[in-house]
């Protein structure tokens, strides 16, 4: 338990802090479902639309420093990947 003012506050900031960067981490995540979801629908171009979006989230995410961005290049790539074989499969 906090029992300076400094620490009350550094607890407040923390719990704060917590709450925007799981708000965060949840939007990365369903971006990344969405693309998943387009890519089993199996149209290429709404595919290649929704990895746009998805991959300019993940983007902005691993700026703010939420997930490493090495993790973020590894999701991008792998997707990439993913919508690639749907392009030429089809």
């Amino acid at each position: 338990m906090a029992n300076t003012a400094q620490a009350r506050k550094r607890a407040t900031q923390a719990a704060k802090a917590n709450s925007h960067n799981s708000a965060l981490r949840s939007k990365m995540r369903t971006a990344i479902k969405a693309v998943r979801k387009a890519i089993e629908s199996g149209d290429k171009e709404k595919a290649a639309e929704v990895f746009r979006a998805s991959s300019k989230t993940l983007d902005i995410i691993a700026d703010k420093k939420i997930v490493h961005k090495n993790k973020a290049a590894r999701h991008k790539s792998r997707l990439a990947a993913a919508v690639k074989q749907l392009s030429t499969a089809a």
